[in-house]
């Protein structure tokens, strides 16, 4: 296996970069930048580091990792040295320039990790959820998945499978001998508190995703009743053009939040009212189209005692839009204009996804929903096999262990290799 170097560290300028090495010529490589032996595994030794022909590179910490005891489970090492773009771009040129190095592609460490053993594919994807968590939920749901949480809670499914298995298996051994009823009534109570576990996964799949992706709310209304003008204060720039001019927003303009940790993204559309301009008409069906697809609408209203544009759902806010007009208004009411309203608006919208994200499951990718359904599918021919009476007991006992393969699916234990090149294409150089 090629030995592969990258930077760990962004590129721009920093105090401190890190450079990888994994493969079986790091510790060689590091001999040749140091010019002395590689100090003990996890030790951090500070280097002068110097090129081929003797000239010095920088001064930096130097720390090797022993096969099995690295982030890749191979002979690895890390460099520590100043964050300048030039400093970095010539200790690898010169990593380049050395026999069986070569640069890393994206994700090439974890993959490696993966292969190794020191991470499976939830791990995996956990690890890439949290380099590009944004918010404090999904910092805690990257770092649960990160950790091995849905590992855990998949061996937890499996041991309960096994134990149904094993009831089943002794019957099959022992054909001879009539079944007690027990031993059956057990088996199915196993199977359907399984069946039930399955089902509260998927049921909190779609908040798990929302945390992940970031959740939506639409703020919708006619033309002119402050839409653009409440996302500005909300973005706290003028991320909308706003104009007196009726049909002004044409497309749907997004602005991403942290909202107390919770990843929200506000949806600026475009009025909606009938009219005959061809290219707003677009811009209305479009608007219409995001709303109905959002977690939650602000639905705005020009004056009170108007009707919302559009019939509110459950967890939907109707705001009076243009709030600093009608100062003697008592009801809800925002402007984002004045900024009056918009500090009550957001709490009450983070407060009411907040609520929505303790719901979560621990599965938050359309991949883990898949395995999960499959998972499911064969429990419940298992479940109706026992309840049935007619089914053979090796049928039932072949259902659950295609469900256990489903599961295992999920964790990258089996059958995984149309995935990976979709995972790893995500993560950056040096990770």
């Amino acid at each position: 296996m090629d030995t592969i170097f990258a930077p760990a560290s962004g590129r721009a300028r920093a105090g401190v970069a890190v450079i990888r090495v994994s493969g079986p010529e790091s510790e060689r490589a590091i001999m040749r930048l140091t010019g002395r032996k590689p100090p003990e595994a996890r030790r951090l030794v500070l280097c002068t580091l110097r090129d081929e022909n003797g000239g010095v590179l920088d001064s930096g910490l130097v720390v090797v990792f022993a096969p099995g005891a690295s982030f890749t489970g191979e002979s690895s090492a890390e460099l520590h040295v100043h964050g300048s773009i030039a400093v970095v771009d010539s200790v690898l040129r010169c990593l380049g320039r050395m026999p069986g190095l070569r640069l890393a592609e994206a994700g090439e460490f974890t993959r490696r990790a993966l292969e190794n053993g020191r991470l499976d594919l939830a791990e995996v994807e956990g690890l890439g959820d949290l380099i590009a968590a944004e918010t404090e939920l999904q910092r805690r749901q990257a770092l649960s998945l990160a950790r091995g949480g849905l590992r855990q809670q998949v061996g937890e499914w499996r041991q309960c499978l096994v134990s149904v298995l094993a009831l089943l298996e002794a019957c099959i051994d022992f054909p001879e001998e009539e079944i007690p009823p027990s031993v059956l009534a057990e088996a199915e109570r196993g199977i359907v508190a399984l069946i039930d576990g399955l089902i509260r996964e998927i049921d909190g799949f779609r908040m798990a995703e929302r945390i992940r992706e970031g959740f939506e709310v639409a703020i919708v209304g006619p033309p002119n009743v402050g839409k653009s003008t409440l996302l500005n204060a909300l973005a706290g720039r003028e991320a909308a053009i706003t104009s007196e001019h009726a049909g002004t927003t044409r497309d749907v303009i997004e602005v991403r939040m942290d909202l107390d940790g919770v990843p929200v993204t506000f949806l600026d559309t475009a009025g909606l009212r009938d009219t005959v301009d061809e290219v707003e008409a677009k811009g209305v069906a479009r608007a219409r189209e995001r709303a109905k697809g959002a977690d939650l609408r602000i639905i705005l209203i020009k004056e009170p005692g108007d009707a919302p544009i559009m019939t509110p759902v459950e967890g939907d806010m109707v705001l009076l839009g243009r709030a600093d007009l009608f100062p003697d208004f008592k009801g809800m009411r925002v402007s984002g204009r004045s900024g009056e309203g918009v500090g009550v608006m957001t709490k009450a919208i983070g407060a009411l996804l907040s609520g929505r994200a303790a719901l979560a499951s621990g599965i938050s990718r359309a991949r883990h929903r898949e395995a999960v359904l499959g998972a499911l599918g064969s429990l419940e021919m298992a479940r109706d096999g026992l309840e049935d009476g007619e089914t053979g007991i090796e049928l039932v006992a072949e259902a659950l262990r295609v469900t256990m393969g489903r599961l295992e699916r999920l964790i990258g234990r089996v059958d995984v290799e149309d995935v990976l090149g979709e995972i790893f294409g995500s993560f950056c150089i040096g990770k």
